[in-house]
């Protein structure tokens, strides 16, 4: 008993000396774990609504290049493996669900998302926020899948700060509208529309109908449709992937519309697979990280 008690209290003595000897180096751990990669959750504001939104903070000091993840429609397909993987090549990543999608207050229509992205774009690059972030916000790539895709070509568009733009399956929300459509067949083509809407599944969002959304693309038919965009991104990167969902035409006339109005740094992969590259999952990310380093590399 009594060398079991000399054997502890040795242990003690020598534990409380290599206490004092490490103590020098705590505050080294402490940077260390400081600078550690992490997740910050907060609210953005958008047009008095606050959009639930997180970020996954890449390790080390920073500024770290950002992307910004947007999500379709309605977004059960959150791509948050891409945004994992993405994060462990040094990026901090951005989501955020728009006004009336899953839990966000507000009401959701495709005009307000557009204006949500530029909201995001608006709280990344206050000073206090990037330092926080430890985000570099001059350099901030959107990346969308399918409504997501859509939404980061408007914000690239009316935004010509934003790198680069990354494509996946994206849905040209008022693509398949005949361009010059009068109104007075507009009637005809809504209960369609809508119908395709509602096809999707709503239920994660608020403040809007199939009706009500089918009419806006009817509004907006003109001005936000893909090809009336390319010349406003024929100076910035542009990635495109695509799979048999049905989408992949348009994407791929997109793609030649930029490469024809100039634009020499667009890449395009094909996938054969679902909406949600269910069983390419692995492949995708290979193909978003191989481009996020050219885009890395390109940048000054």
């Amino acid at each position: 008993m009594k060398m079991r008690w000399r054997q502890l209290r040795k242990g003690l003595c020598m534990g409380a000396m290599a206490a004092g000897v490490l103590g020098t180096t705590l505050p080294i751990a402490a940077q260390e774990r400081e600078n550690a990669a992490a997740m910050d959750s907060f609210q953005i504001p958008s047009h008095g609504s606050p959009m639930n939104a997180f970020v996954y903070i890449a390790a080390g000091a920073g500024p770290h290049p950002v992307v910004v993840l947007l999500h379709g429609f309605p977004g059960n397909e959150k791509n948050l493996d891409l945004a994992q993987d993405i994060r462990r090549a040094g990026w901090d990543v951005l989501y955020f669900n728009y006004r009336g999608s899953w839990g966000t207050p507000g009401d959701f229509s495709f005009g307000h998302s557009i204006e949500d992205v530029a909201s995001a774009l608006t709280y990344l690059r206050q000073p206090e926020n990037a330092k926080r972030l430890r985000l570099d916000p001059n350099h901030i790539v959107l990346i969308g899948h399918s409504m997501g895709g859509f939404m980061a070509v408007q914000g690239a568009a009316a935004d010509p700060a934003i790198e680069a733009v990354g494509l996946i399956s994206a849905a040209d929300m008022v693509g398949r509208i005949p361009p010059g459509l009068p109104k007075s067949e507009q009637p005809k083509v809504l209960p369609h529309i809508a119908k395709s809407l509602a096809a999707e599944g709503m239920a994660p969002l608020a403040g809007c109908t199939p009706e009500s959304l089918a009419q806006e693309t009817l509004d907006h038919a003109n001005d936000w449709r893909f090809p009336t965009k390319a010349a406003a991104l024929k100076s910035r990167s542009v990635l495109i992937v695509t799979s048999d969902d049905g989408l992949a035409p348009s994407n791929e006339a997109f793609a030649a519309l930029l490469k024809k109005d100039g634009d020499t740094h667009v890449t395009a992969q094909h996938y054969a697979t679902d909406h949600s590259y269910s069983d390419k999952r692995i492949e995708l990310s290979k193909t978003v990280l191989a481009w996020l380093e050219t885009v890395q590399t390109k940048a000054p």
